[in-house]
């Protein structure tokens, strides 16, 4: 997860990547702090997606130790799934570089090249972003 502020307004961005080929597979927004909705709007995304492609290939995810992640209601929706959970150690963002890098990376990006700071519509320019990362931008 990732946050920032536009035109005084708090957001929070949760991203899931897929590390081999850093496509973004689920993503959520949230424009509350400490809402967890971004979290299970992304996993959603990403269940849907096993589901449609039909794989049965073991799926890795990594994410921190925070609360939601840990918690019971987060790792119920992935029980009936082909998914290992790993997580960082507690305070150790360098055990999952490739997030951590691309989340700021990401953000910079938004900022720079997309004009995030004076944006009117969030949700959507996040959407397109996420669009043009995965489609079309070179790598």
């Amino acid at each position: 997860m990732t946050a920032f502020r536009v035109k005084g307004i708090y957001y929070e961005l949760t991203l899931y990547l897929v590390a081999w080929n850093k496509e973004i597979v689920g993503y959520g927004l949230s424009a509350r702090k400490g809402t967890i909705t971004s979290y299970y709007d992304g996993l959603e995304q990403v269940l849907e997606k096993i589901k449609k492609e039909q794989t049965e290939d073991l799926i890795i995810l990594h994410t921190d130790q925070g609360s939601v992640y840990s918690s019971e209601s987060y790792n119920k929706l992935i029980e009936n799934y082909n998914i290992q959970r790993l997580m960082s150690r507690a305070g150790t963002p360098t055990d999952n570089p490739v997030n951590e890098s691309l989340n700021e990376w990401i953000k910079e990006e938004l900022f720079i090249d997309f004009g995030l700071k004076h944006c009117e519509h969030v949700p959507k320019l996040i959407e397109k972003y996420i669009y043009y990362y995965n489609y079309e931008r070179s790598s």
